[in-house]
């Protein structure tokens, strides 16, 4: 999938159970890599069982660039299962921790508001910054992180998203 024509192609949110042993990450993001398919937002994880993790992915692409993702995920001996969460019913999440410039108590206090407001944490506070925890979906972490840019951000980092199909809709697991 070509980085320039990346925009126009429709995301998807795939998650692959994948065997929990080292080198599974490497080898699914080097067959991502070898065939120019773009990653946008990547987690990984173990699961109840520990001996598998899911990766949660965003990618972008038509039916037949997904389909030929599928074809060579399942060539992999590691991989368990793939699921296409993008059209069924699901929850999903990101985290990202923003530490704001607060250079006053009265900036400092707009930003707590504003933590409020989004449901966000404070979980640092130091002499002249805040440190926030967002949680919600992509457009509530991608909101609160624009409302901050106007105060200042001296450092910020997201996960991926993460997803799971929805208890009730059970002819996708």
């Amino acid at each position: 999938m070509a980085e320039n024509s990346n925009k126009a192609l429709k995301s998807h949110i795939i998650v692959i159970a994948v065997e929990n042993k080292s080198g599974v990450l490497a080898r699914i993001a080097g067959l991502f890599s070898a065939r120019g398919y773009n990653i946008d937002s990547l987690s990984v994880s173990a699961t109840e069982d520990p001996l598998v993790s899911k990766m949660t992915l965003m990618v972008r692409g038509d039916e037949r660039i997904l389909e030929q993702i599928y074809k060579q995920l399942n060539k992999l001996i590691d991989v368990i299962k793939i699921l296409d969460l993008t059209e069924g019913d699901f929850i999903d999440r990101e985290l990202s921790l923003v530490k704001v410039k607060t250079p006053n108590s009265v900036i400092r206090q707009e930003i707590m508001q504003l933590a409020d407001v989004f449901r966000a944490k404070v979980v640092d506070i130091g002499k002249h910054s805040v440190t926030l925890e967002i949680v919600g979906g992509t457009s509530k972490v991608n909101a609160m992180i624009e409302m901050l840019r106007g105060y200042g951000i001296k450092e910020m980092i997201r996960t991926g998203k993460i997803a799971m199909v929805r208890d009730f809709n059970s002819k996708k697991q």
